[in-house]
């Protein structure tokens, strides 16, 4: 069997899935690429679109900013059989949180810490969260964006960065990795300012699918250190659900719900969403590999064909091969079952001189040659020797309601078949 099923053209032994995977991606939520609401507006959840208005609720203003982060294994993960909103659930993430979200006045006095540090004079420092707070109050800009612009005022570094984003993201990204020449500098900057920078930038590349390039940035930031944590939080949460890191997503998307009623009810609501997608995924399923395919797709939409992308589309193939073995196997099992029960039903002794069938079935054994006796087809009966009259008739009765070109093939029989007669 093994022999025969290496002949196999690929084709015709994941035939066989392709109708499994179509009722697959129509069961499994739409959360895949982009993101959500703050993936690609046009394309948000319907869920995400009713909290499109600005819903963010301050807290006290003398809320302490976490020191350190609390260590994962003194915190107390979310049940997941509470997800639906259950008050004792919320009790409980917030009697455990490790972040604390900062209303606009308090990223303000943060922005002017950290100015402070880096030697800023307090009249530029004041320029700075003036500026914040008017983008904030009164343009609506998100805190997060207004905050890094603010620090790009005072610091030529950053803003050379933000420049470098509207038209050179990726290399952006490229020159923030530890061997490039924007690490050091980043590096050398406050932990507040660093983290609000890292997380800007991994969110443009994740808002434009770039969830590979985006990981290694939030990767190094504490969100109990970001002036806006809730957004570190989320967009890192996407980048490990799009990248199907499970056990990641989970801890970056409970955190985020530590904090439910203050962060915005896009993030939670969609937070929620994610959670309820990833949890029940198996490694080496079909809704494991159908995701698969999903960021495959996104990698070639995005132009890549690189040894990424074909890593991992050799492993959609190695995972379709081994969930094919393990259905053949089961069904070669199930075929042994069905035979030993009709071999029970039919046991025993035969009565009343009744024949036992055989169990398999095989060719039959002959003695004889295999000649047969060749057909006299004579014209003693007169076939195709009709009068010119009736020939006539009957060609037209065959004919009549058939194309011209039938009538042609007709004729011509009857013509073959009279001249071999002769």
């Amino acid at each position: 069997m093994d022999s025969h099923r290496a002949n196999r053209p690929r084709e015709q032994r994941f035939a066989r899935l392709g109708r499994l995977l179509v009722f697959t991606a129509i069961a499994t939520p739409a959360l895949s690429d982009p993101l959500f609401a703050e993936s690609t507006p046009s394309l948000r959840h319907p869920l995400v679109a009713e909290a499109e208005t600005p819903d963010e609720t301050t807290p006290p203003a003398d809320s302490p900013i976490p020191e350190r982060l609390i260590p994962e294994h003194k915190a107390v993960p979310l049940d997941p059989d509470q997800m639906g909103g259950l008050e004792p659930a919320e009790k409980t993430l917030e009697n455990n949180a490790d972040w604390t979200p900062l209303d606009p006045a308090e990223m303000s006095e943060m922005l002017r810490r950290s100015l402070d540090t880096i030697g800023i004079t307090p009249e530029q420092i004041g320029l700075s969260t003036d500026q914040f707070l008017m983008d904030v109050r009164q343009d609506d800009t998100e805190p997060l964006t207004a905050w890094v612009r603010a620090i790009a005022l005072q610091v030529d570094a950053v803003n050379e960065m933000l420049a470098r984003a509207d038209d050179q993201l990726l290399e952006l990204a490229t020159r923030l990795d530890p061997s490039g020449p924007d690490y050091a500098s980043i590096e050398s900057m406050p932990p507040e300012m660093r983290a609000a920078v890292r997380t800007w930038i991994g969110r443009e590349l994740v808002r434009e699918r770039f969830y590979d390039e985006a990981l290694p940035i939030f990767a190094e930031v504490d969100p109990s250190i970001s002036p806006d944590a809730a957004s570190l939080l989320f967009y890192r949460g996407v980048c490990y659900h799009s990248l199907l890191k499970a056990t990641e997503a989970l801890a970056d998307l409970r955190t985020l719900l530590q904090h439910k009623q203050e962060i915005p009810v896009r993030y939670s609501r969609t937070a929620e969403m994610m959670i309820a997608d990833i949890k029940p995924l198996k490694e080496d399923s079909l809704d494991e590999i159908s995701r698969l395919m999903t960021d495959v797709t996104r990698r070639l939409d995005l132009g890549r064909a690189d040894e990424s992308t074909q890593n991992r589309e050799q492993e959609i193939i190695d995972k379709l091969t081994k969930l094919i073995d393990k259905i053949e196997k089961q069904q070669q099992q199930q075929q042994q079952q069905q035979q030993q029960q009709q071999g029970g039903e039919q046991g025993g002794t035969p009565r009343n001189g009744e024949a036992q069938p055989m169990q398999d079935s095989r060719i039959a054994g002959a003695s004889g040659q295999g000649d047969a006796d060749r057909k006299n087809n004579s014209d003693k009966n007169g076939w195709g020797n009709l009068p010119p009259a009736e020939r006539q008739e009957s060609l037209q009765q065959i004919s009549r309601d058939l194309p011209t070109h039938y009538r042609e093939a007709i004729e011509a029989y009857f013509r073959k078949l009279a001249t071999q007669q002769q």
